[in-house]
């Protein structure tokens, strides 16, 4: 339904929409007495009298927003009106006259407000390097110059005519490295030379040298070799254009000519390093975000990770993989994330609707095949519901499971394949959520789905030939806590619902869920695993030689398995459902040996028996039974025995006797040296 206390105008667009008035009024659970027919023009009046109430206004249009905003301005009433498309994305459909479910959904999430990201803030000076090659570097730096700062580096200086004036410093030069983001990019220059002033005919250089150093704020990559940076569409500040496609070598330019002064950034994701599962003393863990990052934002830091926000282009994909959840995404979190997907699908669900198939799609790459196909083609058909994010590569197969539990079913990512790098990540957490609901027992139809194609005619054919699926009946929760705790919340509500309701489901072995298997035979009770699993999965048991695992906590991340000394651990990917899966479970555990002396336990028996096979007779400092009895002695009663023993270690020996002016004088007379004269006497 409409959030509560708004008013709507619905226009159904010159009648090119069948919009019922009565099957809105019953989809949206309140009267809708007016659909206008022309509310951009001849029914202006109708926008300008609703603006005169307190109330805020969700105009059912986004294609004349510009104009209904400008009105909204001169009234002083800017911030009261809000829009939605229900035009492309629902009424321009080949069945829009079952689509009514289908606009009560996008009307009830068109208020649906996420809580925002902190922001960065970044300083451009407008310092701007133009790299290309030839005449169109030049006139490209030309163009620039007149609002940025600009210097050009040429790569190739052939065909390029001296200019009459230097209104812009040439170099000559290869990049050889690049580092940093917006407002700080610092480059190593190769051959690098400045322009000779008296070049005539041709461009003459001078006294080239590698190793130079730049910095600046901006780059215009026009060279057409390989890009300065990793995930070059990613780094803000840094336009990478083909020198062929002189449209886009002119949008760039466009888009760097404002890129002057004082910037806000979204800090797109947070970090906690104390639930990191990357390295624990050296030892290697999860590299899962390393491995997806398409900006090359993230990098090794010892023990944990560093992430650069100046680089991050907020894709997602590090927060979709992490198996604790160190790395949470903020544009928007994940409750806001599936929040939102639960209200639309409730709100459709509550109108009515049947099968929806929720499409994640971003901005414009998705908006803009989307209205190509309800254009030109068959459109939306009007069980899909589409939801715009900023990526989609940021959602995991966590908030995938609660959006299925929330009545979704299918979801389809709809991807821009020139962004097929950033897709990895994606593509295994839809594979991890698609053996998850076969293994409830909800069929092996794949529910979860990736379309990487830019073609409207292969999209609409996919969408309109989706099979429909064995219902899940949607069910809302509240997707706070932890992403291990969201996850149990989804996995319980599909797991009540699954047709066989298992005990246990297999997993791939990347999966971040399972147990741990121990060979008994070659534990030893080091304990060194406890120390290096970072979300408390494998713990020990203070004063009793146990080790105890909880597998509701595991996140398979390998740490106990390269920390134990032994070899004696081993990963079992799975998701256990029954109640033991929260409760600790002693993997191993040993009779525990009391010391001879006080009796206090303070190590296992094995350990005991293999240190004196080991030494006992062996060693010279266990040669006898009596000191071979000091390795069943607990800390404190070795060092008392050791203390009172007549080869105490820490003793420092008879302290000897001083030497007085009377020993010098007596040794003299003897003709002794005082040490020969102590030594005898």
């Amino acid at each position: 339904m409409i959030p509560t206390g708004h008013k709507c105008l619905i226009c159904d667009c010159e009648k090119s929409m069948p919009l019922n008035a009565s099957k809105l009024t019953k989809a949206l659970g309140q009267d809708v007495d007016v659909i206008h027919t022309h509310l951009c023009r001849s029914g202006i009046g109708a926008f300008e009298r609703a603006l005169a109430d307190d109330a805020p206004l969700l105009v059912a249009c986004t294609q004349e927003a510009p104009l209904f905003q400008e009105i909204a301005d001169e009234n002083g009433r800017s911030e009261q009106v809000s829009f939605v498309n229900i035009r492309e994305n629902a009424g321009w459909s080949a069945n829009a006259a079952d689509v009514s479910p289908k606009i009560a959904a996008l009307l009830a999430t068109a208020q649906y407000n996420s809580r925002p990201a902190r922001l960065k803030s970044i300083q451009s000076d407008g310092m701007c390097l133009v790299y290309g090659s030839g005449q169109q570097a030049l006139d490209v730096a030309k163009i620039l110059s007149s609002r940025l700062s600009v210097t050009l580096l040429l790569s190739d200086d052939v065909d390029l005519l001296p200019p009459a004036i230097a209104d812009v410093p040439i170099y000559r030069g290869d990049i050889a490295q690049a580092e940093g983001s917006f407002g700080a990019f610092s480059l190593t220059v190769n051959q690098y030379a400045p322009i000779m002033p008296s070049s005539r005919n041709g461009l003459n250089f001078l006294m080239a040298r590698d190793g130079a150093k730049s910095d600046c704020s901006l780059i215009l990559d026009i060279s057409g070799g390989a890009p300065l940076f990793t995930g070059h569409t990613h780094r803000d500040g840094y336009r990478y254009v083909d020198p062929g496609d002189p449209a886009a070598v002119l949008r760039a330019a466009i888009e760097l000519s404002d890129m002057v002064g004082e910037f806000e950034k979204p800090l797109y994701v947070d970090y906690n390093a104390a639930t990191c599962a990357h390295s624990r003393s050296q030892q290697p863990g999860c590299n899962k975000c390393l491995d997806v990052c398409p900006a090359g934002a993230i990098s090794d830091a010892g023990d944990i990770i560093s992430i650069d926000s100046g680089i991050c282009g907020g894709c997602g994909a590090c927060h979709a993989v992490c198996p604790t959840g160190s790395i949470s995404y903020q544009y928007p979190d994940r409750a806001d994330m599936i929040g939102h997907a639960q209200t639309l699908l409730g709100a459709y669900h509550k109108a009515g609707g049947k099968q929806p198939v929720l499409l994640m799609h971003d901005e414009p790459f998705g908006s803009d095949l989307i209205a190509a196909m309800a254009r030109y083609g068959k459109g939306l058909p009007a069980n899909c519901l589409p939801m715009a994010m900023h990526a989609p590569t940021t959602l995991g197969h966590v908030e995938m499971a609660s959006m299925l539990a929330g009545g979704a079913q299918h979801i389809v990512f709809l991807c821009d394949p020139s962004k097929d790098d950033e897709m990895d990540g994606l593509r295994a957490e839809c594979h991890l959520a698609n053996v998850i609901l076969s293994g409830l027992g909800f069929g092996e139809e794949v529910r979860v789905s990736l379309l990487n194609d830019a073609d409207p005619d292969r999209i609409e054919e996919a969408l309109w030939s989706l099979p429909l699926h064995s219902m899940i009946a949607g069910e809302t929760f509240n997707p706070i806590g932890s992403k291990r705790d969201v996850a149990r919340m989804a996995f319980s509500k599909l797991h009540q619902q699954s047709p066989t309701q298992p005990d246990v489901i297999s997993l791939p072995a990347y999966s971040p869920y399972g147990r741990v298997e121990i060979d008994q035979t070659a534990c030893t009770l080091c304990m060194a695993c406890t120390s290096a699993c970072p979300s408390a999965a494998v713990v020990d048991t203070p004063g009793e030689p146990k080790l105890r695992f909880v597998e509701s906590a595991c996140v398979q991340c390998g740490l106990c398995v390269n920390t134990c000394p032994e070899n004696a651990l081993k990963l079992v990917s799975q998701i256990d459902f029954t109640p033991k899966a929260m409760q600790p479970i002693t993997l191993y555990e040993e009779e525990p040996f009391n010391c001879v002396e006080c009796g206090t336990p303070f190590a296992t028996q094995s350990t005991i028996d293999r240190i004196k096979g080991q030494l006992a007779g062996k060693h010279t400092m266990f040669a006898d039974a009596e000191r071979s009895r000091i390795m069943e002695m607990c800390d404190k009663c070795r060092i008392e025995f050791q203390a009172n023993s007549i080869n105490d270690p820490f003793s420092a020996g008879t302290r000897p006797r001083p030497r007085t002016t009377e020993d010098y004088l007596e040794a003299e007379s003897k003709g002794l040296s005082v040490d020969d004269f102590l030594m005898d006497d």
